[in-house]
C-alpha cells in the first residue's frame, strides 16, 4: 500500500479493516448514523456520509425506497469499499 490515500477496498484486503468493521459502517449509513469521521485502523479514517453521497448508484439505490435491504446493503458497501481513506 504505497498510496498515502488507499481505498477501504485496499485496507480490507490488507486485513486493516475487518467484515466487522464494514458492517458497522454499512449499518451505521442504513441506519441513519452517519459519524462524520470514522476510524478504520492503523491509522486511518473516513468521512462515511461523503462517501456514500459521492457513489451516484448508492445515492439512486437509498433514495429508491422500493429497493430491498439486501440491495440498499451492496450499494452501500460498494460504495464505502471504493472511497479512498485518509491517514489521520
Amino acid at each position: 500500500m504505497a498510496d498515502s490515500s488507499p481505498t477501504v477496498g485496499e485496507l480490507f484486503k490488507a486485513k486493516v479493516v475487518t467484515h466487522d468493521d464494514l458492517n458497522a459502517l454499512v449499518d451505521a449509513v442504513l441506519g441513519g448514523r452517519m459519524e462524520q469521521r470514522a476510524e478504520l485502523g492503523e491509522g486511518y479514517t473516513l468521512d462515511v456520509a461523503a462517501a456514500v453521497k459521492a457513489n451516484a448508484f448508492a445515492t439512486a439505490v437509498l433514495r429508491d425506497k422500493t429497493n430491498t435491504t439486501g440491495a440498499r446493503r451492496t450499494a452501500v458497501r460498494t460504495a464505502i469499499l471504493l472511497a479512498r481513506a485518509q491517514k489521520a
